[in-house]
């Protein structure tokens, strides 16, 4: 597999996956004293960000990647990204299970790439 094809497709992935976490979580945050169908409109207008990276990721990525691989990199990828969001940006407590939870996806990289 090309590595200019993957980092390519990883690094749109982890552009998108930013615009994703902001649009189904950041809402708790910020427009929680506002109607949840505000809330619907503000996130579909910021996830459609994250389409506009996602789509072409997944196109770019299926030159080289099986359907399975780009769905083990997102997340893999998702869970990089949420971590983070999670703890800086919601102020939620770190905790070991997102360790085991990594720990978990590592194994499904390995396995879904080995090949």
């Amino acid at each position: 597999m090309p590595s200019a094809i993957l980092l390519q497709t990883a690094g749109l992935l982890a552009l998108s996956n930013i615009f994703m976490t902001i649009a189904w979580y950041g809402h708790l945050k910020n427009l929680s004293d506002k109607p949840w169908w505000i809330a619907a409109f503000v996130s579909w207008g910021i996830a459609l960000f994250e389409y506009l990276l996602q789509v072409p990721a997944n196109r770019i990525g299926f030159e080289t990647m099986s359907l399975a691989q780009l769905k083990i990199l997102q997340e893999a990828i998702t869970l990089s990204v949420f971590v983070p969001f999670a703890v800086l940006y919601m102020q939620q407590p770190m905790k070991l299970d997102y360790l085991w939870a990594a720990l978990c996806l590592v194994g499904a990289v390995y396995f879904i790439f080995r090949s």
